[in-house]
């Protein structure tokens, strides 16, 4: 499968879709995928003519995270947590982003979609954190973007648990823009990226900036210490174990 056909790029009339359509792959954060990702997300900070993104998946999963490869090379010391850079490339992208996520979320994956500047979920799909499941602590900036969206409270729950809720349990609960019905995720959020495509392009740049700050700063400090973190589970050979019983195991709490 080509980088194209893992993640797709379309701009018109400035509205641009990142589409993640990895369907063998459920999304995951193989490392095809993440360079596939990368390589969009390159082109599209390039791109003068897109003035909001919307990031989207399939229409059952957005994301699952990143893959059980992956996952083993890191506790085998094979590559660097710092390696896997989406979350600071889709922060740093100069115009505002949506996440579409009409599918389930799960891991990385759902921190892939919370970084985005605005969110759309659905009530019907689930969003967890399953990284303590697999024996090591949250990666990608999850300690510090994750409480920006539910709360630290409900944030803390989701890491230590690792349990799935549904979307419709953030309602009332988190910080995101909207909770839809699962088919009008995707038409919600091209609604509000379609009122971004008359203002300025200089002027979305600078207010991207200003409101992506507090994100990203707290990014920063989470992945410091989340490398701190990890290379401590890492070291323990109980890891890999945990990794390799538990990677798909969805007998977490699916709460609603």
């Amino acid at each position: 499968m080509s980088e194209s056909e893992r993640v797709s790029l379309t701009i018109d009339d400035g509205v641009a879709e990142l589409w993640m359509r990895d369907v063998a792959g459920n999304n995951c954060f193989s490392r095809a995928m993440v360079d596939a990702l990368l390589a969009q997300l390159d082109a599209l900070s390039r791109e003068p003519s897109a003035k909001v993104c919307v990031v989207r998946g399939l229409p059952e999963v957005f994301s699952g995270g990143g893959d059980r490869g992956v996952l083993l090379d890191l506790a085998e010391g094979r590559i660097a947590p710092y390696d896997l850079e989406l979350t600071r490339n889709l922060i740093e992208l100069p115009i505002p982003t949506i996440a579409a996520m009409e599918g389930h979320a799960v891991g990385g994956g759902l921190i892939f979609g919370l970084a985005c500047d605005m969110v759309v979920m659905a009530r019907q799909s689930r969003y967890g954190t399953n990284f303590m499941d697999l024996g090591f602590t949250p990666g990608m900036g999850t300690t510090g973007l994750l409480q920006f969206a539910v709360g630290e409270y409900l944030a803390a729950e989701m890491m230590f648990g690792c349990q799935y809720f549904k979307g419709k349990h953030f309602e009332g609960r988190a910080e995101v823009n909207y909770v839809v019905d699962r088919a009008e995720v995707l038409a919600k959020a091209r609604s509000v990226a379609a009122r971004l495509t008359d203002k300025p392009r200089f002027a979305i740049e600078l207010l991207k900036r200003q409101l992506a700050l507090p994100r990203r700063e707290a990014f920063e400090r989470a992945r410091t210490a989340e490398a701190t973190m990890h290379q401590v589970c890492f070291e323990r050979p109980e890891t890999q174990a945990r990794i390799r019983a538990n990677y798909n195991d969805d007998s977490q709490d699916q709460s609603g």
